[in-house]
This record gives structure tokens, C-alpha cells and sequence, in this order.
């Protein structure tokens, strides 16, 4: 383990107003995304789509790095250049995502554990080959009735720290994802607990890894009430009970934290970031690695006609991008939503 090497990835990483952008979808996701929107999801069209966004004139500005998935850290631009030289040439990080997605948790019905282990050694030193800088590895926490269980929170906590481990070893800085799910009707304060109870043993099982915080990130996910529930929480609860919850539970040390929107509307997730950087300076630079909180305006754009609308979509992915830049510094206001190209 390099830790210097480790150490400046991540501080890459989170450099002072730029974020992340994950486009690691699944096929099995990007599918159920390409449906809504019209497009047949054939590897070509992944191909095309998502080297658009990689293309787009400028994302440098306001993005640090992209986690790809395993197809498109194998593809090629449209004039053959592969995926990460792409990046690379813009000063942008390749990432890749490398959990093998979610399995149910024996004897826990309602609850999922995620695999991916075996044979991860070997995956992150292939990665490593084409340019991966920093890996992500999802677990999901879900709330409901007498769930998050200990049982749960512990074996993701735990794979989310041997998965870290290994990462550091091959000199990639680790993301670590312990997705709270916003689906339910639990409240603020419920999605506040099981925040603290997981990332509390995250950090303690990180520690019995022997894993070093400055070489790794935290992906986390904000503090907010339900998508069903009865009380929606306001931008400013959000923004305080996401921080408090850090507070709580997660060491100085670490390098940085990113938020994922986690199925929050685009505006929404860029609001709640920018309330956060408003409450002043925290330990740790917060920042954004957002999925379809700045996709999903591109993407519609794009299907609309792939062939003609590559710049149209780019222009998109450019304001968005920078709406998440200027929240990353707690700059953002809505009324720069008035200026959006779409």
C-alpha cells in the first residue's frame, strides 16, 4: 500500500468544487433507464451514450472523476480512444464499480447483503491495467418494520471493510457505499438512526481492517424522510441532520464525503448539498456523486434523437454538473435553475 499515491487520488477526488459522476449502471439498470426514455438498450447504444457525456467540452471544471462500469471501462470514444484515456486526457479519474451486486440475507427476510468478494484481488489489479483509480462498492441498508437488524448492518459493514482492504492493497482508493434507501414511510429521525448505527460499524470494522481514512471516501447517503412518508422533511432538516449524523460517527481523518441522490429529484439533491456546505466548514470536503440526479435530464435529451442531440445532452450534462459544483461550495441558489438549457 502506497499511502501517498492513495492520499492524492482522494484528494483529487474531492478537490474544491468538483464532484463525481457515476455512470456505472448495470446493464440490468441502464436497461430499465434506456425503456423509460424509448432507446433499445444494445451494448453500442450504452457505448454511445456514455461516451457522449464523457466527451462533453469542459466537464473537467466541475467533475473529478467517473465510476464506470465493467463494459465501458473496456470500450472506445467515437475516434477509438478507450473510455479512461478519455477521461484521463481532461485530468478526470476513472473509477470503477466492482460489487457484484445484491443477494438476499439468509434468515433476514426484507434485507440484502452484497457479494463480490471472491476473486476481487485479481479483478482490481485488471482494473488497474485500464486506468481504474478508485473503486465503489455498494450495500444497501434498508428501514422498516424492526429492520436495519444488527445481523445486517454487520455483514455489509464487514464486506464493506475487506473490500477496502483489498482496494488499498492494489494502491485504489476505496469508495465505500452504505446506501440508506430512501423507498418507505420512515421518518427523519428513523433514517437518522440507522445512518448512525451503520456508519458507526462501518468505520469499526474499517478500523479492525487496518485500512487508512486519508485513502478513502465516503459515499453516503443523505439524512431524509421517506419518499412515502406523511411528514416530508425540508431542505434545511436535511441539510442538518445529514451533518449531525457524520458528527456522529465518522472519523476526522477520513479523506472526503460524496452524497449520492439516491432517487431524489435533480434540483432536490443539488439544494440539499449546497444547505449542507452552507452550515460552514465540516472536517471532511462534501461533495456530489450523483447517477440520475444529473443524468436524467441528458439522457431524455439524448433519446430524443441520439444521432442529432450528442451537443444538446453535453450542454445539459455541463449545467447540471456545474449546479452541483456551485452546491459543492455552498454557492447554488435556485434561481440558476432559470438559466438551464432545457
Amino acid at each position: 500500500m502506497n499511502i501517498d499515491t492513495l492520499k492524492q487520488t482522494a484528494k483529487q477526488m474531492v478537490a474544491p468544487g468538483r464532484g463525481l459522476i457515476a455512470a456505472d449502471e448495470s446493464a440490468g439498470t441502464c436497461k430499465k433507464r434506456f425503456d423509460a426514455v424509448g432507446v433499445e438498450c444494445t451494448e453500442e447504444n450504452r457505448r454511445l451514450y456514455r461516451t457522449a457525456l464523457f466527451e462533453t467540452p469542459g466537464l473537467e471544471q466541475y467533475v473529478s472523476g467517473v465510476i464506470l462500469y465493467d463494459e465501458t471501462i473496456r470500450q472506445k470514444g467515437s475516434d477509438g480512444t478507450p473510455v479512461p484515456e478519455i477521461l484521463s486526457k481532461k485530468g478526470i479519474l476513472s473509477g470503477i464499480k466492482v460489487d457484484g451486486g445484491l443477494d438476499e440475507l439468509a434468515l433476514h427476510p426484507g434485507e440484502k447483503v452484497t457479494k463480490g468478494l471472491d476473486g476481487l484481488r485479481e479483478r482490481l489489479a485488471e482494473y488497474k491495467t485500464f486506468g481504474a483509480r478508485f473503486a465503489k462498492w455498494r450495500a444497501v441498508i434498508t428501514i422498516g418494520e424492526n429492520i436495519p437488524s444488527d445481523a445486517c448492518i454487520h455483514a455489509n459493514a464487514h464486506a464493506l471493510a475487506r473490500y477496502t482492504a483489498l482496494c488499498q492493497e492494489a494502491d485504489i482508493v476505496p469508495m465505500v457505499e452504505p446506501e440508506v434507501i430512501i423507498d418507505g414511510d420512515h421518518s427523519l429521525e428513523q433514517c437518522h438512526d440507522a445512518s448512525v448505527r451503520t456508519l458507526k460499524k462501518v468505520f469499526e470494522e474499517l478500523e479492525d481492517q487496518g485500512v487508512a481514512l486519508e485513502g478513502t471516501i465516503l459515499k453516503a447517503s443523505m439524512v431524509i424522510s421517506g419518499k412515502k412518508a406523511a411528514k416530508q422533511s425540508s431542505v434545511q432538516e436535511v441539510a442538518e441532520a445529514t451533518i449531525q449524523a457524520l458528527k456522529e460517527a465518522v472519523p476526522k481523518n477520513l479523506a472526503g464525503v460524496v452524497f449520492l441522490s439516491g432517487g431524489q429529484g435533480d434540483e432536490q439533491a443539488t439544494a440539499h448539498l449546497n444547505a449542507m456546505n452552507k452550515l460552514g466548514k465540516q472536517p471532511w470536503p462534501l461533495s456530489f456523486s450523483y447517477s440520475r440526479a444529473i443524468q436524467n435530464p441528458v439522457l431524455k435529451k439524448w433519446a430524443e434523437n441520439p444521432s442529432a442531440n450528442v451537443n444538446a445532452a453535453q450542454d445539459i450534462l455541463l449545467f447540471r454538473s456545474k449546479m452541483n459544483s456551485l452546491a459543492a461550495q455552498g454557492k447554488y441558489s435556485d434561481e440558476m435553475e432559470n438559466e438551464r438549457p432545457y
